[in-house]
């Protein structure tokens, strides 16, 4: 069973009376009365994270993957909450001091501050994160209008290729080797792009997932359909010559999640000041696609107008 197939059976019926839930179908609660935003995330040992022989790293990323879903909604994170379970191998004073030292640096870097948490002793190590964040509006899902035009910051691509060189599946040089693994452990998170979301997107999501999953779920209770442009999906040089080098098709290896950046819709009538605050700011954002009606079946299409067919749309978890 999809997860999202488990929530709406078993678990949607217990939120159906609390509008501050989003029906369980959004990132975050949602209080607005009181500015009050929170997200949960919950990362194990070989389905988040391969392991634990880099835990100054693999913190790294559990940190900004959990204030990513804050990020995407239009809302600086301030607090968090982190519970591990773990036992005396993972728990070692060394790698409990690396730990600490890195969220001190996340700390610094993102302007949180860390407000609790729990320890418990488990032999399967697991982190749950809690970000909290105040915002008097968000960014909902499913608030895409048509014709949107469809945009998504930064690179994709570049933490799967980290991924598989973690899992010795890909050989590179030591450079790229070093560069992609850093997009692994450390994805960009869009943090200034939070104050500036409300101001033109529609809907947004985070890509975690991967592009074409998290784009579905971004849609799912809304009767409309995507169209994405093949050549405008952005990454980065390196993986560009990576895939050149090795023959390999581009649109396999932009949908497997991991990228931890911001998917939104907008108004064409917003793509000026878009552009203008992507200046401002420095954050690379690309218009990838548009909103059709869903008289359209979602398609992805390269510059010649031909339909493409993607093997992997992005990871799911199955129970």
């Amino acid at each position: 069973m999809h997860e999202f197939d488990l929530i709406k059976k078993y678990f949607s019926k217990l939120s159906k009376f609390n509008k501050y839930s989003l029906e369980l179908n959004d990132d975050v609660f949602f209080d607005k009365k009181k500015s009050l935003v929170i997200s949960i995330d919950t990362y194990n040992q070989g389905a988040h994270f391969l392991d634990f022989k880099n835990p100054e790293l693999v913190i790294k990323k559990i940190i900004r993957s959990s204030i990513s879903d804050l990020v995407c909604k239009g809302v600086l994170p301030k607090y968090y909450f982190i519970s591990g379970s773990g036992n005396k191998k993972t728990f070692t004073q060394k790698n409990l001091s690396m730990i600490t030292n890195s969220l001190k640096q996340e700390q610094k870097k993102y302007g949180i501050f860390l407000c609790g948490g729990d320890t418990t002793f488990s032999n399967h190590l697991s982190f749950s994160i809690t970000s909290v964040g105040y915002s008097k509006n968000i960014v909902y899902r499913n608030k895409a209008k048509l014709y949107d035009d469809i945009y998504v910051t930064g690179n994709l691509g570049d933490s799967y290729i980290g991924l598989k060189i973690l899992q010795n599946k890909i050989k590179i040089n030591k450079k790229l080797k070093n560069y992609f693994i850093k997009k692994y452990f450390e994805p960009e998170i869009q943090i200034k792009l939070a104050k500036e979301l409300l101001k033109f997107a529609n809907s947004s999501i985070d890509i975690s997932d991967g592009l074409i999953d998290d784009l579905e779920k971004m849609l799912n209770k809304q009767k409309l359909s995507y169209e994405i442009w093949d050549e405008q999906i952005p990454i980065s040089k390196n993986l560009q010559n990576y895939l050149k080098k090795k023959k390999l098709k581009k649109l396999n290896f932009i949908s497997n999640g991991d990228d931890y950046q911001v998917l939104f819709t907008a108004s064409r009538e917003r793509s000026r000041i878009i552009k203008d605050i992507s200046k401002k700011l420095g954050i690379k954002i690309s218009r990838i696609g548009k909103i059709t009606s869903n008289n359209k079946k979602s398609s992805i299409i390269n510059k010649k107008g031909e339909y493409l067919l993607i093997k992997n749309t992005g990871y799911k978890h199955q129970f």
